[in-house]
């Protein structure tokens, strides 16, 4: 297993290396390039070289390296600084018959790269190997150990000399190697264990090339997967030696099916401790990962042309499949996935896309954390409507195999939606506004079944909430997706600064406290500020009102005000709520009603009253023009057929 081939290996795309030589003046920085280059010991060494080249066959990996020198001279620092930013790594020289240049290392050169927030791996170069004192003989293990413990960015150390030719090729093949194939992403040093990403990246791997699902990779697969990673096939004692290894290793790394996934990790692990590294990188590159363990860009595919008013939902074959996967992974048959058995669902996926924000608390979830199937398919459903390349990459990593194609599809424009006065949407976004202690939170709590709770907590940022609302509709009910985003009273100034901000909304809300006469202006004020910004970049929204603490006394006039807001702008009486009797008066089915019937609940502001009735009578003026011009003409024409015949008669 793993005899990698020069063509077989992918190098995520690189097609050079730069490298820095760095280090106190008179340590052998310039010494060391030449030799390297021209392999053989210079007599005289000009005091800067000019970069120097390595040519790409120069390595086996085959990538053509770019050395630069750096001046010892304190005018140059800010160049120097400069070249170390722009490194793909750095070898620090330090003299091996100078212990004051080892020690500037520590205390002046890695710090200045921390400094500069240069974050590459780092060679440690001891040069003039030769003229270290004989009696000062010490391990290379001894000295450096302390330092590489205090800086972890150090990949390797090693001592060398120029005038000997003692290891010089070895210097530049250890500083490529750790650009092509580094050890930070895969392998925790401190631990001494394969880091996470890298386990989950192999563990999909791994199940990838089980064919037949039985938990272990039989001889057949072994070779297979040996093929496709290293375009060589394995013979049979090769297959023998590697299960023997494991198996005196690890006993349970090998059963009578074939090497398991404990044994396959534990094959990685063995190839980093030995130094291996680019084995496993070739493993993972064959496989589409990038330098960051996930996915390569080019692997996934997401729709790029779509205007700003259209979105992207999942195909009824991508809702299938998922399905299917959560019945899989819900091992107890309860309808619920568990936190346990969603994190192993997302096992082969760098990490589990629902533990971060803003998806981390969006859908409902029991008591005990556990996901039901409308919440699995909501969860989904919203990542794709926010990010349809996440969404996509996801979809690969827990198995998906289909063309990404046949998962998403784009759904009309808006714009159309409103002209055909229907939405065919199975996913709708609503943006609810309203002033503060208004009771949004409370709604979007709501909606994912949290308690109401009379502690106030004000919302500084959008917060997010995803549920299925069953629409009735017909001899059946219909299932729609609807996302809930909370919009912060001080975020509203912000939001509606970009002229698509109301592109991705399909319906707003505005929530009011209808004990108190201030909340219902403000909200008042916030819906005339969102549908003018509505009318004058052309993303119009329904909107509706919703009065919510009707367990409360309404403030006095309560029922006037609403009625002539209603009447002036042309939308529905406020919906009154209590969260706190948990009386929603069915909003949320009447949000979907809304979002499904674009041309309906627009607010028409003053300002966009008169606008219309300016281009309406600009409209009228251009048809009477157009008449009157038609009459001319007309007119014309009969003049000089009548005066054609009075010639003809004369």
């Amino acid at each position: 297993m793993a005899r990698a081939t020069a063509g077989a290996v992918n190098l995520g795309g690189r097609t050079g290396v730069r490298i820095v030589v760095a280090g106190d003046r008179g340590t052998g920085k310039s010494s060391l390039i030449v030799t390297a280059a021209a392999e053989n010991y210079p007599m005289n060494v000009p005091p800067l070289l000019p970069p120097t080249r390595l040519p790409e066959d120069f390595y086996p990996d085959r990538v053509p390296i770019t050395i630069i020198d750096t001046s010892s001279r304190p005018e140059d620092n800010d160049k120097v600084a400069d070249e170390l930013r722009r490194a793909d790594a750095v070898v620090l020289t330090y003299a091996c018959d100078q212990p004051q240049t080892l020690d500037r290392l520590s205390t002046f050169w890695l710090p200045k790269l921390r400094q500069l927030e240069v974050r590459v791996p780092v060679i440690v170069v001891g040069c003039k190997l030769d003229l270290r004192d004989e009696n000062q003989q010490v391990s290379l293990e001894q000295v450096m150990s302390p330092i590489m413990q205090q800086f972890r960015e150090i990949e390797t150390c090693i001592e060398c000399s120029a005038l000997k030719h003692i290891q010089i090729p070895e210097v530049f093949y250890y500083a490529q190697k750790a650009v092509l194939h580094p050890t930070g992403p895969l392998f925790d040093q401190e631990s001494q264990t394969l880091k996470p990403r890298c386990v989950r990246a192999l563990k999909r791997i791994f199940i990838l090339c089980d064919h037949d699902r039985d938990g272990a990779l039989s001889d057949a697969e072994l070779n297979d997967f040996q093929v496709k990673c290293f375009n060589a096939p394995l013979q049979p004692s090769e297959i023998v030696g590697v299960k023997r290894v494991v198996q005196e290793k690890l006993p349970e790394g090998v059963n009578e099916r074939g090497l398991t996934l404990t044994g396959f990790l534990f094959l990685h692990a063995l190839f980093i401790e030995k130094g291996r590294l680019e084995t496993t990188w070739t493993v993972l590159r064959k496989f589409g990962y990038n330098n960051d363990i996930k996915l390569a860009d080019d692997l996934i595919s997401s729709p790029s042309k779509r205007t700003p008013d259209q979105s992207v939902e999942l195909t009824n074959e991508a809702i299938e499949f998922l399905k299917g996967i959560f019945d899989l992974f819900d091992s107890d048959g309860d309808g619920e996935l568990r936190p346990r058995e969603l994190e192993e669902l997302f096992s082969t996926a760098p990490e589990s896309p629902f533990s971060e924000a803003p998806y981390k608390d969006a859908a409902e979830r029991n008591a005990l954390g556990g996901l039901s199937l409308d919440g699995f398919l909501s969860e989904w459903a919203f990542m794709t409507l926010l990010d349809p390349a996440f969404s996509m990459e996801n979809l690969i990593y827990i198995g998906y195999s289909g063309d990404l194609s046949s998962a998403i599809r784009v759904t009309r424009r808006r714009r159309l939606d409103r002209k055909k006065q229907q939405s065919e949407r199975s996913v709708f976004q609503c943006f609810v506004f309203g002033p503060k202690k208004a009771g949004k939170s409370a709604l979007i709590d709501s909606f994912v079944g949290r308690p109401f709770t009379d502690a106030y907590n004000p919302t500084t940022d959008d917060r997010y909430a995803v549920n299925v609302v069953d629409q009735p509709g017909g001899t059946k009910a219909t299932k729609k997706t609807l996302v809930l985003r909370e919009i912060p009273e001080d975020g509203v100034g912000n939001l509606l600064s970009s002229k698509e901000s109301l592109a991705a909304c399909d319906v707003a809300v505005f929530v009011h406290d209808s004990s108190d006469e201030s909340s219902w202006k403000r909200a008042t004020e916030l819906l005339v500020e969102v549908a003018g910004h509505g009318e004058d970049t052309g993303f119009e929204v329904p909107c509706l009102i919703v009065a919510s603490k009707d367990d409360l006394d309404s403030f006095p006039l309560a029922i006037q005000h609403s009625t002539r807001v209603s009447q002036d702008m042309g939308v529905e009486a406020p919906i009154p709520i209590s969260t706190k009797l948990g009386d929603f008066n069915n909003v949320f089915r009447k949000i979907i009603s809304a979002a499904e019937h674009p041309h309906l609940s627009i607010p028409e502001t003053e300002a966009g009253r008169t606008r219309k009735q300016y281009h309406r009578l600009i409209n009228r003026s251009l048809m009477f023009v157009s008449v009157g011009a038609a009459v001319a003409i007309v007119g014309l024409a009969a003049y000089r057929v009548y005066a054609a015949r009075k010639n003809t008669s004369s």
